[in-house]
């Protein structure tokens, strides 16, 4: 999925500044995507075909737009089928 910069742009005009950890957990389950490990506050999700996504989880929980932006590009999946699942 190939993106150009002003798609990208108007995305994350639209999209709400930060989304909470669990709405991400939630998110990522769903779409088959299981808690693997951790290493330090980043924890690494897979699927059953291998294919991984990081997520950060810091002290307020929150995950920043442009990491909700990257984790979507990593599962190939565009940020309203996404949110929808939040």
């Amino acid at each position: 999925m190939k993106t150009d910069f002003w798609a990208l742009f108007l995305i994350k005009w639209n999209m709400p500044k930060v989304l909470k950890f669990k709405q991400v957990v939630c998110a990522l389950n769903h779409f088959g995507y299981n808690e693997k490990r951790q290493r330090g506050s980043h924890i690494i999700f897979e699927n059953k075909e291998g294919k991984i996504t990081v997520v950060p989880k810091h002290g307020n929980g929150e995950v920043m737009a442009g990491t909700v932006l990257k984790i979507c590009r990593d599962i190939n999946i565009s940020y309203n089928e996404f949110e929808i699942r939040t």
